[in-house]
């Protein structure tokens, strides 16, 4: 955290982006003992992807719907150690979930809960399962992309009515586009007894998947957690700020080049920006052209009054109603993710986009909405600047708001007193067809000259890409970088994803740490 002028010109481990990977990197090394290392985040401070904004009307949104559940002992103990355990410093949910479809809820997963569409579509829906059966059971070999999978899953009824729609929505890539080797825990598979028994007795089904409990913190957002990460690290270990920004590599001199002109050698480099970025600074731009992304916009509202949604956590939304895949009430998570009632702010705009002039400021209570957007060359999003509620936003903003209305999230009377919004040029990397082709010669390739790229998006593999996977990513880099140890979650995520993972643990110190000397090598 000391300026770019006392930046060291030459380290051991150079850790580039201080995200969960980042961190969970710098974490082990210190665990390590390992005195030679340097953790350096383009941003103000640490988070990455996991961060957190403030509005100034003090409302919390974070990049996305995070939410904590875990496969890793080592994260939880980490995290605990970070911001405190239990209730002191945790809310724990149940998520309560449901997909906007037909103008009625319907609860998650949507082809467990056939039972609530009009008739005409629960019999699509369960010809097509029943279809899909059948056709699986004769199909010759895996499916060749991920549309094949839902058409040998669900069959047509479910495809066309939530799964294509939805999935494009979320990715902003045709579903032909992509694989599914990534599926694994992360969409739920049908049993076909069981939803036509559902339509019979007229059963909602909910609570499928591995996080239908959570945890958040009390406070601060998702971005607390990194941040009190960091604060268990040495202060002279950790850079930040635009200073911090890497603008190209020179990987024959083992050399990271900053934005100011500052250059700092090491021995080894942790990267977790995208690996696409890298592979075109060092003449791979073969690489970077096979792997995909979509782009994320962030937008949220603050709203007066008592929130109307009950214990909803997040919310699906297919159709074309409105141009956001998922809605969190964000207020939900945390009472301190909005200001204090007694808080006074003026309303600038009402539900139905109606502007507000000259309005006083009350008190609350308040509540908020956090919606995502997904955007790529399949699918362009309004980006052109219009005045609304005073300011200058994004025309995506206003069509957010008038999708909220539409899709009954608010009404036209609230009072909107906050609007939030945020674009990630790199919000989801995609598992394409081609990714794993890439994967399998850019990153032993990158490795071979001192670069080992993991995380969300400098591993590209989604299916381990969230904040416990991202963190292991990291940890289990510093040890394939300090003894070459094998990387269980790069490698194997169905593995990683099938159970706890007790064989690592946090502490301040490993074994190997408590006997190194305070020079970082080992006592003799």
């Amino acid at each position: 955290m000391s300026p770019a002028a006392d930046l060291p010109t030459k380290v051991g481990v150079l850790v580039v982006g201080a995200g969960p990977t980042g961190l969970g990197a710098a974490t082990r090394l210190h665990q390590h003992g390992l005195k030679d290392w340097l953790i350096i985040d383009q941003a103000e401070e640490a988070g990455g992807l996991a961060c957190t904004d403030i509005t100034p009307e003090g409302f919390l949104f974070d990049m996305g719907g995070h939410v904590i559940f875990s496969h890793y002992q080592y994260f939880d103990d980490l995290i605990d150690t970070a911001i405190g355990k239990g209730d002191a410093a945790w809310n724990t949910l149940e998520r309560v979930s449901y997909v906007w479809m037909k103008n009625r809820w319907v609860a998650y997963p949507f082809q467990n809960n056939i039972s609530a569409l009009p008739k005409e579509d629960q019999i699509k829906c369960l010809n097509g399962l029943t279809e899909a059966k059948v056709a699986n059971t004769i199909a010759q070999g895996k499916p060749a992309n991920f549309d094949e999978w839902i058409m040998r899953v669900m069959g047509p009824g479910i495809a066309d009515l939530f799964m294509r729609p939805y999935n494009f929505k979320v990715w902003a890539v045709p579903p032909k586009e992509m694989q599914c080797e990534w599926l694994g825990e992360r969409v739920a598979t049908v049993d076909v007894n069981r939803a036509i028994s559902n339509v019979i007795n007229n059963k909602e089904d909910a609570g499928w998947g591995p996080n239908a409990v959570f945890r958040f913190p009390l406070e601060g957002g998702t971005g607390a957690i990194w941040k009190g990460v960091s604060r268990l690290l040495p202060k002279d270990k950790q850079r930040y700020g635009k200073d911090m920004t890497i603008s190209g590599i020179d990987k024959d001199s083992k050399t990271a080049i900053l934005a100011n002109g500052h250059k700092i050698q090491y021995d080894a480099m942790i990267s977790t920006m995208p690996l696409d970025i890298v592979c075109r600074w060092l003449g791979k731009p073969q690489w970077a052209d096979g792997l995909t992304h979509s782009s994320s916009h962030i937008i949220g509202i603050g709203v007066r009054g008592q929130c109307p949604h009950g214990l909803k956590c997040w919310l699906y939304f297919p159709e074309d109603d409105c141009p956001f895949y998922r809605t969190t009430v964000f207020s939900h998570y945390a009472k301190k993710n909005c200001p204090a009632d007694d808080v006074k702010l003026p309303t600038i705009l009402r539900g139905d986009c109606q502007e507000v002039t000259d309005a006083q400021a009350e008190t609350g209570p308040y509540w908020s909405l956090m919606f995502e957007i997904s955007e790529s060359s399949y699918k362009p999003v309004n980006q052109g600047k219009i005045k609304l509620a005073g300011g200058e936003w994004s025309e995506l903003v206003k069509e957010t708001i008038i999708g909220a209305l539409n899709t009954k999230l608010i009404s036209a009377e609230d009072q909107i007193v906050s609007i939030y919004h945020r674009r990630l040029e790199h919000g989801y990397p995609t598992p394409s067809v081609g990714r794993e082709a890439v994967l399998v010669e850019a990153l032993p390739w990158l490795r071979e000259q001192g670069i080992w790229s993991r995380g969300r998006f400098g591993s590209y593999r989604y299916e381990v890409g969230n904040q416990d996977h991202s963190l292991m990513l990291g940890v289990e880099c510093a040890d394939n970088v300090l003894f070459g140890t094998k990387e269980l979650t790069l490698n194997h995520p169905n593995v990683v994803n099938a159970k706890k993972n007790m064989e690592l643990l946090y502490g301040p110190t490993t074994f190997l740490g408590a006997h190194t000397a305070t020079n970082g090598h080992l006592n003799n």
